[in-house]
């Protein structure tokens, strides 16, 4: 009941080129991606020069150091201030500390009670 050779020889060959497809539109909606994620990149940083000044963006550089993770969340709140208009000026050092305080996750203490 199976079709015959060359039936079974189309099939695989539509298969094969139906997967090409496929990967050539993932490799397309890479590239897009890839493009929108530099143009926001290019975008963020654009603004922390606006707002931030010398100082502040070196602060920020020294955090980044340590902690890459929370730098990037500071940035981002940056970037949402500076969008929303709640910024009057520049961010300079002092502010940057202020709110990189306030950004700190609070320190986890432990205690230990022995029994």
């Amino acid at each position: 009941m199976s079709g015959s050779p060359d039936d079974d020889e189309l099939e695989k060959l539509r298969e094969k080129k139906m997967e090409q497809m496929r990967e050539q539109q993932g490799g397309a909606d890479t590239e897009a991606q890839d493009a929108r994620r530099e143009q926001a990149e290019a975008q963020k940083q654009a603004l922390l020069r606006q707002y931030l000044t010398d100082g502040a963006r070196k602060r920020l550089n020294s955090v980044r150091m340590s902690k890459p993770d929370f730098a990037e969340q500071v940035e981002q709140q940056v970037v949402a201030l500076a969008r929303s208009g709640r910024i009057q000026g520049q961010i300079d050092e002092e502010k940057m500390k202020d709110l990189l305080r306030e950004l700190k996750p609070d320190s986890q203490s432990f205690d230990i009670r022995r029994r």
